[in-house]
This record gives structure tokens, C-alpha cells and sequence, in this order.
């Protein structure tokens, strides 16, 4: 990720989900909110309940990886926070791609000509 930054304190994760807007699917939930930079900002969440200390590395690890391949194709000056749900540590990794580009299709935020 090399254009975006990571979202760390906790005051940024709940402004954003007090305050941006979100799309769902039955694995993924994206929270999204314009910011006045140039770049983006990307933080990600797993709650206990989706398993372990093991499954939750797991479910952080496939969006960061979704993330990255879809980050060329995002729009530039926006925040994102991506919570993992239960499904999503026992998914492929195409499936959670196919998730998150579809997240962020649907909120606008998805590029369609820019490859990698």
C-alpha cells in the first residue's frame, strides 16, 4: 500500500463510523468518508467474535491483501475502515475481492479504466 496510509487512533475509526458512509455483504463492511488530503487512508477491524487471535490475523490479512490489488483503481482523498465479518477468515481470497470491489462499486469510489 503504497499511496495509502493507515488509519491507527481510535477517535479516527469512530468518526468514521459515526459519520461516513457504509456499504454491507454478508463478509465485508466498508465505511467510507472524503478527506482533505490528496491520498487515502485505509484502518481495519476484526471483531473477537469472528474467532481468535489466529482467524482474526487471517480475516485482516485478506482485506489488506484485496485492498492493495484493488488500490490503484480507488479514487484519491477518501478514509476507509473495513470490518471483517464472520464469513470472511473461511473465504478465498478472489471471493473477498470480489466483495470489497463490489463494496466500493456500489459507494462510487471504484475507478473503471485504471489497471494496474
Amino acid at each position: 500500500m503504497e499511496h495509502t496510509e493507515t488509519i491507527k487512533k481510535n477517535y479516527e475509526f469512530r468518526r468514521l463510523y459515526a459519520k461516513g458512509k457504509s456499504a454491507v455483504t454478508p463478509t465485508l463492511v466498508v465505511y467510507t468518508r472524503r478527506i482533505k488530503t490528496d491520498g487515502n487512508r485505509v484502518g481495519f477491524t476484526v471483531g473477537k467474535k469472528v474467532g481468535g487471535a489466529v482467524t482474526r490475523n487471517r480475516a485482516k490479512r485478506l482485506m489488506r491483501e484485496s485492498f492493495r490489488l484493488l488500490e490503484p483503481r480507488l479514487v484519491q482523498g477518501f478514509d476507509f475502515v473495513l470490518v471483517s465479518r464472520g464469513r470472511l477468515p473461511h473465504l478465498k481470497r478472489q471471493a473477498v475481492d470480489a466483495s470489497l470491489s463490489h463494496l466500493l462499486g456500489s459507494v462510487g469510489l471504484l475507478q473503471k479504466g485504471a489497471s494496474s
